[in-house]
Parts: structure tokens; C-alpha cells; sequence
């Protein structure tokens, strides 16, 4: 293969998105080269205008533009009780094609344990915010149920302690190990349905 320098850049940069390789970001590329007008300049102005205009909202960690502000926040046309906290906008996204929550959403930008990642770094602060502001009355916890996404999930339940809401979590149809958005609607189904109550040990 020619060695040209974009081309290359190119290939790495694709090769990094989720389930592509060397070899799948190389047919794109190739596509993408012979079809410069229909899919390379459009997806160039695409991007720089999602770069410019399209970032994650302080308060709930959801996905906003800036031309129409958080839809997840600004939603005046229904009055929810209740907050979903997940930990990506992938679960959001997993959770919304399933229709089996109407709710609020709050994505807390990954776990305490991610690589990188610190309590800090998490949206905790401004979720017991939103809790006390607007009246919520249960918190669903759907952290995946790996080793990190139950440590983040402690870490919420004693974060909330204070606040007068009632905590549960996914429970019956969430496998060990599992992760929200690799899961069937059956299952999310499954397991909101069957959610259980969180009790606070701190007492």
C-alpha cells in the first residue's frame, strides 16, 4: 500500500472507534476516497459542525446542541418523578430505543474506577442537585453490573443519603458482568420491571 501520510492518519484515527480494526478502517478509508463528493465532504462539514455546536450538558451529562439546549433538562412538556442514572449516553440511548422507561435521564460520564476517571469527574454533585430542585422522588440506578459500575452505585446511594428519595437498581434480568447497552430490550425490560429498593447502611 501507498505510503501516504493522510491516508495513514486517516486509518489510525478510525481504527479507534468501537469494533473497527486496521483492516475495517482501510475499507472505509478506501470508500470514503471513492466517494469524495457524496460522503467525504459532507461528513467533513458534518463533523466541524458537530465539533462546533454539539457538547455535553453540566447538569445532566446528556447530549446538547447549542442552537436548542438540553432537551433531557429543558423538558416543560412532561413532569417526571423519577431520574435514571446511567453511565454513558450509549445506556441513555439503550434505554430510550426500548421504551420502557419515561423518565429523566442523568449520565454520569463513566465509573469511579474507569481508567482516568475520578469521583470527581462524575456528575454526582449535580444529580443530588437536581434531586432536591426538582422534587424526584426515586432515583433508578442502572449502572452496569460490573465490579465498577456497583462501586459508582455505592457511591451514589451514600452521596443521596440526605436527600428524602427513594433509591432503587436494576436487578432480576441484569447479569453479572453485564453492561446496559449490550443488552436486549427483554432483558432491560426485564430488569426495570423488577428493580429492588436500596436501603442505606449508614445508619
Amino acid at each position: 500500500m501507498q505510503n501516504i501520510n493522510e491516508i495513514e492518519e486517516l486509518i489510525k484515527l478510525i481504527s479507534k472507534l468501537p469494533g473497527l480494526g486496521p483492516k475495517s478502517a482501510k475499507r472505509i478509508v478506501l470508500k470514503l476516497i471513492n466517494n469524495r463528493d457524496e460522503l467525504v465532504k459532507p461528513m467533513a462539514n458534518t463533523l466541524a459542525q458537530l465539533y462546533k455546536n454539539v457538547t455535553r450538558c453540566n447538569s445532566c451529562g446528556s447530549l446538547k446542541s447549542i442552537s436548542t439546549g438540553c432537551i433531557n433538562c429543558e423538558n416543560t412538556k412532561n413532569k417526571y418523578s423519577k431520574i435514571c442514572v446511567v453511565e454513558d449516553i450509549a445506556d441513555q440511548w439503550s434505554i430510550e430505543n426500548s421504551n420502557i422507561y419515561q423518565g429523566y435521564f442523568h449520565i454520569l460520564g463513566g465509573t469511579i474506577s474507569s481508567v482516568g476517571q475520578r469521583k470527581e469527574d462524575l456528575l454526582v454533585n449535580s444529580l443530588v442537585e437536581r434531586v432536591n430542585r426538582d422534587k424526584i422522588e426515586e432515583v433508578i440506578l442502572a449502572t452496569s453490573a460490573t465490579v465498577e459500575g456497583q462501586t459508582t452505585a455505592y457511591y451514589i446511594q451514600d452521596s443521596l443519603k440526605n436527600s428524602n428519595v427513594k433509591i432503587t437498581k436494576l436487578a432480576q434480568g441484569l447479569p453479572v458482568g453485564g453492561e446496559i447497552e449490550t443488552l436486549d430490550d427483554g432483558t432491560l425490560f426485564s430488569a426495570f420491571k423488577n428493580r429492588s429498593n436500596l436501603v442505606s447502611n449508614s445508619d
